[in-house]
């Protein structure tokens, strides 16, 4: 590899961890910022909205970083509900995010987007119908008799209205990141379906960023 290339290289690996860096600090913002009551206690925040967007630009491997060094951070900065509470944010917005990018990796049309994001809602919906269940007696000390009580009350409805609220948004701004990512493209930012390591490289400046980021606000 000559000079040139390294040099090309390297501005790539800068640019994307800049961007990755940004993705984080903007996920963060909306969840401090943009939370609002659904049903009953339960909060939508546009945080997964965000995530979605990220794994479009630069594959699954680094969004899902992402979504664990933002989940972290609002587990010591804003959240009570400690590793359970981390656990359920990294395994309700990968249930969410994962089919919504398989589709999007399978193909760019709206058509399989569409099939995508409602594959994610339903899939995040089983799935926080089933962590509950399970995780919830043990976490908040009460009979699983009085979880299921909120299933389908108040369970059920906050993840079918927040799986379409997101959907919603990437569809709304949809044409715009198909026009991102041929730019992202076009500058030889190149998805980094295998840059774990450049992606935990970021961590640490994702962290100073998004703790800053908390104490501005």
């Amino acid at each position: 590899m000559n000079s040139k290339t390294e040099r090309r290289v390297g501005l790539s690996n800068v640019k994307t961890l800049t961007s990755l860096a940004m993705f984080a600090a903007l996920a963060y913002a909306l969840m401090v910022v943009g939370r609002f009551p659904i049903v009953l206690f339960l909060k939508y925040d546009p945080k997964d909205f965000v995530l979605v967007i990220c794994s479009f630009m630069f594959g699954i491997i680094p969004a899902t970083i992402v979504t664990a060094i933002v989940s972290v951070i609002e587990m010591v900065t804003v959240s009570d509900t400690g590793l359970i509470g981390l656990l359920m944010n990294v395994v309700a917005t990968l249930a969410f995010l994962i089919p919504a990018s398989y589709f999007f990796y399978k193909s760019k049309s709206v058509k399989n987007v569409v099939v995508g994001l409602i594959a994610s809602t339903l899939l995040m919906t089983v799935v926080m119908l089933l962590w509950n269940w399970v995780v919830t007696p043990f976490y908040m000390h009460v009979p699983r008799s009085e979880v299921v009580k909120l299933l389908v009350p108040a369970i059920l409805p906050f993840n079918l209205i927040k799986g379409f609220l997101n959907s919603a948004l990437i569809a709304f701004f949809y044409s715009r990141i198909l026009k991102i990512k041929s730019n992202v493209l076009a500058q030889n930012i190149e998805p980094q379906e295998h840059a774990l390591r450049n992606s935990l490289i970021a961590a640490v400046g994702l962290i100073v960023l998004a703790l800053i980021l908390y104490a501005i606000i």
